[in-house]
């Protein structure tokens, strides 16, 4: 069974800074890809960043030269280092990996999530 679980999420004030980890964990052969998402009250879900097995990133514009994604093979832990928060970063943060793994049938890609870690910006 894979498991994703996040920590970091905290109340900062606005111009702080944060960084939120994901430990994935199980019967894991190798990690795709791996991203962070956000969900604003009222708002639908946006993607962060993502960052490839490979250390490719990309970033959503409302965040690119503030946050920046990393991420740790050996450990399978996906990093989210925020700087410079805004108010509107204000969200739940999620954890997102495409992943496979081994299963009772076999090798199986799947694409897993974390249960979310909040992150309030106060003005």
């Amino acid at each position: 069974q894979v498991q994703l679980v996040e920590s970091g999420g905290a109340l900062v004030q606005a111009g702080g800074s944060l960084r939120l980890s994901c430990e994935a964990s199980g019967n894991i052969l190798s990690i795709h890809h791996m991203s962070w998402y956000r969900r604003a009250l009222g708002k639908q879900r946006e993607l962060v960043a993502t960052v490839t097995n490979s250390g490719s990133t990309t970033y959503s514009g409302s965040v690119e030269g503030r946050f920046f994604i990393s991420r740790d093979n050996a450990k399978n832990v996906v990093y989210l280092q925020m700087n410079s928060l805004k108010p509107e970063d204000t969200a739940v943060y999620y954890c997102n990996a495409e992943l496979s793994s081994y299963t009772t049938y076999g090798i199986a890609r799947d694409e897993y999530w974390g249960q979310g870690t909040r992150v309030t910006v106060a003005s």
